[in-house]
């Protein structure tokens, strides 16, 4: 006999919107699979606008940019906009690989904030990980140029190597005065999957769908970018707020395991006040530790 779970309406604080697939990188341990042939999706910049509204209309306080690499979608930036004209914050999570003089400007603007990944003080390493010669120097130039500017600014070191200088890494952030700084270990999901093996969900920090939902370039919503295989419904098809408010959701909540004797958070997680998410997006919530 079938176990039936009761759907229960949710009013995430926080929306993750995976506008695109594509990116310059191609990170060995990206839960995405995103790189350079990826693509937008089937989500138009009209549907995205819709998810945005519907979540305003739902009291959710931001909404995240993220990818793939954010800024490769043409309508980045109009999405902010159209996000901040409904008093919902943003935050675009980029790469930092390219950013064009003029989208400074859109970055430092009243309510955005802006976070990115970093691997380590050498670029050798650095590049490794992205798989994209000069990523650390360019990434690194854009960090210190965000800082200058004054533009809020987190950081998400993820140990992928063995002997990764993920300490040097955190301790050279800090001398370009970054501030927010968080680590977590490799999650064997996406490219970082381990060979033969199907998505794992206790590979997830335990708090997915907690506190934010993510929407994926297919338009699919899933409990956040990291649980993607986990569908309950798609935007182009149903609200947001049905979605939430569906059996399908539940059920996702439900196969999601609690951690640490009924917390729903990893015992290596310490979560914070504000969101549920998890890293590598790297919320305000968990905290993650690793061996070092």
């Amino acid at each position: 006999m079938s176990t039936v779970v009761e759907s229960t309406a949710t009013t995430p604080k926080v929306v993750e919107l995976e506008i695109t697939g594509a990116c310059q990188l191609q990170c060995t341990q990206c839960f995405a699979e995103s790189g350079p042939h990826g693509t937008h999706g089937a989500m138009t910049a009209d549907d995205w606008r819709r998810v945005i509204s519907d979540a305003a209309a739902l009291g959710v306080r931001e909404v995240q940019l993220i990818g793939g690499e954010p800024t490769m979608h043409p309508a980045w930036a109009e999405l902010v906009d159209h996000a901040l004209c409904l008093g919902i914050g943003v935050e675009v999570y980029s790469n930092l690989f390219h950013i064009k003089p003029g989208w400074w400007s859109v970055l430092a603007r009243e309510g955005v904030k802006l976070a990115t990944s970093y691997y380590s003080d050498r670029a050798e390493e650095h590049d490794a990980i992205t798989t994209r010669p000069g990523s650390y120097e360019r990434t690194r130039a854009h960090i210190a140029e965000a800082v200058r500017r004054g533009i809020p600014l987190r950081v998400g070191i993820v140990s992928v190597l063995r002997g990764q200088r993920v300490a040097e890494a955190r301790r050279e952030l800090e001398a370009l005065g970054v501030t927010q700084i968080r680590t977590d270990r490799t999650r064997h999901l996406g490219r970082a999957s381990l060979p033969g093996t199907e998505a794992d969900a206790t590979e997830l920090c335990g708090r997915c769908g907690h506190g934010q939902v993510a929407v994926l370039p297919s338009g699919e919503v899933t409990p956040c970018v990291m649980s993607r295989w986990l569908v309950t419904g798609n935007v182009r098809k149903s609200g947001l707020a049905a979605i939430l408010g569906g059996e399908s959701w539940a059920e996702a909540l439900h196969a999601i395991p609690a951690r640490a004797d009924g917390n729903s958070c990893d015992p290596d997680c310490k979560p914070a006040s504000d969101s549920g998410d998890c890293s590598p997006a790297e919320r305000d919530a968990c905290d993650p530790k690793y061996d070092e």
